[in-house]
């Protein structure tokens, strides 16, 4: 019995650890940012919340939406949801052409979710130029993941699953 409890204690001390890694991190704003290109200005109607996003990953049989984190690489290292490619820093140019060309072939239909987790949601410097980049290419599926603080406490705390790069 003791045997089973070492790995389930291990992960559990791992999303622990992960929870307070992302807790830590402070994000670049230190303001709240709003305007045109700020989450704040990203609709209610196309917020998803991170149990809704949770159970369609979990439902077999459904098509799952393209999963794009458009916050810092060395968070999407740390840990990011399974399935999820890493799409460039929304709040950045050169991460917003790397966002234009992740989705190029895409149909304008295609399912996506864009997520950042960085710092709270009020603070945010990349969800929304990142939304307003595919929905200025003409997508008209895009939801996005409301993370009220940050990846590692809406998500890695809840038991959500998380993958690893390194």
């Amino acid at each position: 019995m003791k045997r089973t409890r070492i790995p389930q204690l291990a992960m559990t001390a791992g999303l622990a650890a992960l929870a307070l890694l992302f807790g830590s991190l402070h994000c670049p704003a230190q303001y709240i940012v709003s305007g045109p290109g700020s989450a704040l200005s990203i609709p209610q109607s196309q917020l998803i919340q991170p149990e809704a996003l949770n159970h369609v990953l979990q439902t077999k049989g459904t098509e799952k939406p393209l999963l794009l984190q458009v916050g810092s690489h060395l968070l999407f290292d740390e840990a990011h949801i399974p399935g999820s490619v890493y799409a460039g820093a929304g709040s950045q140019p050169t991460g917003l052409q790397q966002l234009q060309s992740t989705v190029a072939t895409l149909s304008k239909k295609k399912a996506i979710v864009l997520y950042c987790g960085c710092c709270p949601w009020n603070r945010c410097p990349n969800l929304g130029p990142a939304f307003k980049q595919l929905h200025d290419m003409g997508f008209t599926n895009v939801n996005v993941l409301y993370l009220a603080d940050n990846l590692g406490t809406d998500w890695v705390a809840k038991g959500y699953p998380v993958e690893r790069s390194h």
